[in-house]
């Protein structure tokens, strides 16, 4: 397939998700999920801008063409949504390494905000695999910022809060936010601080080893959510973290923090991932977005009986 062809299937769906996101009051949205296989691309707008996740097999890699269908690609997508190629910020994703996605790339620091729901969230997307908004993960923010009012509410491994920013937006009473890098416990305290919530004794940023803070955490919660990364390895942690070994001591320690009648959202986006048997009962939900064509996480509700 030609440049042109991936042209004429941005401008389509680009007309189509242009009207969706003005009534779903959203500016950061996927106009291109790999909707075909010659084109491996994730292609993002956010408010202006283009932000473009390349996954090529090792295939793809070898061919001595894919350079030049790289070119063909970027001035695709310039054309069919109509910008400048300075504005089109791209990054290829390699065969997983641990803690990739939070190495920096760049220092370029190309920041931009974006609306979510009547929300206002930092985005950079220059400087890391990642922009600071998992737009996948939007349906399940909304689902959390909707049953907020009066709870107390847990994030972990919160990279840059935005959950928080939704449950304190629907009107939680309560909210701790941990994560173990300075860099998104700050960026977690701007977002919440761009969309007017101030910090306090009820409202609390702690930058912590997730698995560390659960050992010794002694507080209950009405709402936790848990989004791990796959696989990370840190020289502060001392040691590596796997989701699929990892998760059922994850959970467990959630489970025991939370209130009779509290929920539990655990979400991974590890490829192939499969829930531990020896859990509690737990329902999966769809919580993948409309602009959305292929599966990029799964999410399970833990509930604790009573209330």
């Amino acid at each position: 397939m030609s440049g042109q062809d991936l042209a004429n299937r941005l401008s389509k769906t680009w007309k189509l998700r242009r009207r969706w996101a003005e009534r779903e009051d959203v500016t950061a949205f996927r106009v291109y999920d790999l909707d075909m296989p010659e084109w491996p691309l994730g292609v993002d707008w956010y408010d202006g801008s283009v932000h473009v996740s390349e996954y090529p097999s090792r295939r793809q890699r070898q061919d001595p063409g894919f350079e030049a269908k790289r070119v063909a690609a970027r001035g695709a997508i310039a054309q069919a949504l109509g910008v400048d190629d300075g504005r089109i910020y791209w990054k290829r994703h390699e065969p997983m390494k641990a803690q990739g996605q939070y190495e920096r790339q760049s220092q370029a620091s190309v920041l931009v905000d974006v609306r979510e729901h009547g929300l206002t969230f930092e985005c950079n997307l220059s400087d890391y695999l990642d922009t600071g908004l998992f737009l996948d993960h939007r349906p399940l923010r909304a689902h959390v910022r909707a049953q907020a009012a009066g709870k107390s509410v847990l994030n972990l491994f919160a990279y840059t809060g935005a959950f928080t920013v939704h449950a304190r937006a629907g009107g939680a009473r309560a909210t701790t936010t941990v994560d173990l890098s300075n860099t998104y416990c700050a960026w977690a305290e701007r977002n919440l601080a761009k969309n007017g919530l101030a910090p306090g004794p009820a409202h609390v940023v702690v930058r912590a080893d997730v698995l560390d803070w659960l050992g010794s955490a002694k507080g209950r919660f009405d709402v936790i959510v848990l989004d791990p990364p796959s696989f990370s390895v840190s020289k502060r942690m001392g040691r590596s973290f796997d989701v699929q070994r990892d998760h059922p001591e994850l959970i467990e320690q959630c489970l025991r923090l939370l209130n009779p009648g509290g929920v539990l959202y655990f979400s991974t986006n590890l490829l192939g991932f499969s829930l531990s048997p020896g859990l509690p009962p737990s329902d999966e939900m769809d919580t993948l977005p409309d602009d959305f064509r292929r599966a990029v996480h799964q999410t399970f509700r833990f509930l604790r009986a009573g209330g």
